[in-house]
């Protein structure tokens, strides 16, 4: 098995340590704050932030049992940015304010909705008997 944190792996663990850092600071800032004008939305946005710090770590860490749960971190990252994005555009009154995952990520160049395809790439290519 190859170190997860190797030639693209340390792009992925940059750009996921980023996302852990930015999302928790404005998720919690979010919801410290203004918790009533999007209790959703701000919420959502701290689960984003605790995948990515578990991404992070899981790439840092290493190992099979990290690559398992990088894969569940990753997959279920892709799932909530299609999800979450999706509704941000039917049902935009749940999302007054821009988060991580709404509209696809499109507040931060739309990098959260590359972010766990790049991952789960890196991961298949770094699997346990590749």
């Amino acid at each position: 098995m190859r170190d997860l944190a190797a030639g693209p792996g340390r792009i992925l663990v940059a750009a996921y340590s980023v996302f852990a850092i930015a999302a928790t600071g404005r998720s919690l800032t979010q919801l410290l704050l203004q918790a009533d004008r999007a209790p959703l939305a701000y919420s959502l946005s701290l689960v984003a932030a605790v995948i990515y710090i578990v991404a992070t770590a899981c790439l840092v860490i290493g190992g099979p049992r990290a690559w398992r749960v990088a894969v569940v971190a990753c997959a279920v990252e892709a799932l909530g940015v299609l999800v979450v994005g999706t509704l941000s555009l039917v049902a935009p009154e749940l999302f007054p304010d821009r988060t991580v995952w709404s509209h696809f990520g499109q507040g931060y160049a739309f990098l959260p909705l590359v972010l766990p395809f790049a991952g789960l790439w890196w991961l298949r290519r770094t699997a346990p008997g590749a």
